[in-house]
Parts: structure tokens; sequence; C-alpha cells
């Protein structure tokens, strides 16, 4: 089977299948796990070279809609006549259901099967230390300065956070993401803030030039230095790593009721797993 994954989620989500030695054709920015140093690279997951992914000659085209503009490639999949699956999870439900249809289509349904049920009790052990939490901090997650924009009710991390024992601070938003402003994030006062701008990495980000922000003093958050950058890869990428996104946000909210966050992936802890053997998960 030759794979073609065009968005870092659906690669780390291939990954928990055990299918990236299989990926003969990938976007740019899939950078986790490590797959075949001879796998073509498309371009951008927003533009991906379709002559290159067709040179390719992949069995099976894994395409997405998480993120807004991804919809040319798949007009272009459809153009060519390229036979492809798209998914487009919101939810931790989705990613799941995506877990057990790429099984089913790539012939590894059991190890599907074993990586959603593994899923299913870290979501449960989570809402079981949900329940414990009595105080729920609002945290506002910056995924872009300017213009503002924040994940909405629709999005991932609005369950994240509940299940880490806090509330969104843009839940009341219907929509996936929220285009707003500075202004109204100090109007909604947070508590806590987390830092994870798309497609920055960690260590680029300045929480100075958030702290330097006009009314910046009067947020509770920045007033009382809970203000975080978190890895963006953990919590802006709709596959399983959400997990470890939601094991480390945890343990920085609640650390007397959460575990120490350790750097380890909590799935593949619950399957028994090393990164270095994620292929072996079968």
């Amino acid at each position: 089977m030759r794979i073609a994954s065009l968005c870092p989620s659906n690669t780390e989500l291939l990954a928990y299948l055990g299918l990236q030695p299989y990926i003969v054709a990938l976007d740019d920015y899939s950078d986790w796990p490590a797959v075949n140093p001879d796998a073509v690279r498309l371009g951008s997951d927003l533009s991906i070279d379709l002559d290159r992914l067709e040179a390719a000659k992949p069995d099976y085209i894994l395409a997405s809609l998480s993120v807004p503009g991804m919809e040319r490639n798949v007009a272009g999949l459809q153009e060519r006549g390229l036979a492809h699956k798209v998914f487009n999870p919101k939810s931790l439900q989705d990613i799941r259901d995506n877990l057990l249809e790429a099984g089913r289509d790539l012939g590894v349904l059991d190890q599907a099967i074993r990586a959603e049920e593994a899923f299913g009790r870290i979501l449960d052990r989570y809402t079981h230390l949900a329940s414990k939490v009595t105080a729920r901090p609002k945290v506002y997650w910056e995924w872009w300065p300017k213009p503002v924009f924040s994940p909405g009710g629709g999005n991932w991390l609005t369950e994240i956070s509940e299940l880490a024992g806090a509330e969104n601070l843009f839940a009341d938003y219907a929509e996936a993401s929220v285009k707003t402003n500075w202004e109204e994030v100090v109007r909604r006062n947070p508590e806590v803030i987390h830092v994870v701008w798309v497609g920055v990495r960690r260590e680029q980000v300045k929480l100075e030039l958030v702290r330097a922000r006009e009314n910046a003093e009067s947020v509770q958050a920045i007033r009382s230095g809970r203000i975080h950058v978190l890895d963006e890869p953990l919590f802006c990428r709709p596959s399983p790593r959400l997990l470890t996104g939601l094991a480390k946000a945890a343990s920085l909210l609640h650390p007397d009721i959460y575990p120490d966050f350790d750097g380890q992936d909590p799935l593949l802890v619950e399957l028994g797993l090393a990164e270095n053997r994620l292929h072996y998960l079968g």
C-alpha cells in the first residue's frame, strides 16, 4: 500500500495505526513521527503540488478540510480524477471515528479498534479527574495575534479545556474558529492564557508582545503570571496527539488533581508503545 497524506493531522493519525512506513508522499509541515526519508514532500498543506502527488503513484490519498483553504487541494484532486478520502474532524469523537475509518480502509481495523478504545479509556480517566475540579478557570487560547483568532465552542479545544478542568473563554460562540479582538479578550478577563500561534514554533513566540498590549495589565491571567506558550502541534492539529496536549494543559491548570506531565504520549503509553516503535502497533 502506497499512502499519501496531505496534512500533519492525517500523517499523525496514520502513525497511530502503524502505517507511517507506507507513506510515500506528504505535505511539508508533517513533522511527527519520522517517516521514510525518501517520501516525496508535496509543499504546503494549503497548496499541495498535485503533479508531484500524482507522480508518487499513491494507492490511497488522505486529504483534509481541517484548515480553511484546503478545499483547493480537494478541488484539484477531483479535477484530476484522483481517488481520495477527506477527513474534517472537529471533535475528539470525530478523531476516534477517523481512526476506525482509516483502519477499515487500509486493512488494519484491529489496530484501529485498539487505538480507538485506548483513546476512549484516556478520555474516561480525564472526565473522572475533571469531575473533581471545583473552580474552573476561564482559558483564553490565542491561535493568532493580529487579527485575534481563538477557538470557539465548535472546536476540540473547548473539549480539551473541559477535560482539563477549565472553560474555553470563547465557548459561547458556536463556530470552531472565532475572529475577535484584544479589547474583547480584556473585557472577558481570562484567568489563564495559552498562546498557541498556528504554524509558529514555541521558541519563536514572544510573550512580551502579549504583555505589552493595551490594558494587558488589567487581565487577571497576566497579573497572576498564568500565561503560557504551549506546543502548537499538540493543540492545533486534530489528531490523537491532542491527548498529549490535554495531559500537558491539565497538569498546568490543576497540578493538585491531574498527574504531572512527563512528556510522554498518553495514547502510546496506553498501548504499551514508545514513540520509536509506532510502526509495530500491529
